[in-house]
């Protein structure tokens, strides 16, 4: 399974992306995908998750700013993300997974999200 990111790049505060995640390589179903972020020296941070029924869940730090969405006929998530701040400025990883039984785990190699101040 390959996940490719995209969408990530510099932005003044209070801007705005839409990143894209497009999963390919599998014939089976996701069951939760979602986006993770890791800034230089932290660990890495959830910021969404949606399974392929269409529940979201987010992180504090980005509820009311951030919104989740997911095509499951293209094997894609989006993350539009909103008056962002120069603390969201991070590595964007997208993640995927199926039921805990399959124990697997896909990542992205991410795409860099950077907000000035």
């Amino acid at each position: 399974v390959q996940l490719v990111e995209s969408g990530g790049g510099l932005v003044p505060a209070g801007g705005s992306l839409r990143l894209t995640c497009a999963a390919s390589g599998s014939d089976f179903i996701l069951n939760v995908m979602g986006w993770y972020r890791q800034a230089p020296g932290k660990q890495r941070e959830l910021v969404a998750t949606i399974t392929n029924g269409g529940s979201a869940n987010y992180a504090d730090s980005v509820k009311g700013r951030c919104t989740i969405s997911r095509d499951n006929a293209k094997n894609t998530i989006y993350l539009q993300m909103n008056s962002l701040k120069p603390e969201d400025t991070a590595v964007y990883c997208c993640n995927g997974r199926r039921p805990a039984i399959f124990r697997d785990n896909y990542w992205g190699q991410g795409t860099q999200v950077t907000v000035s101040s």
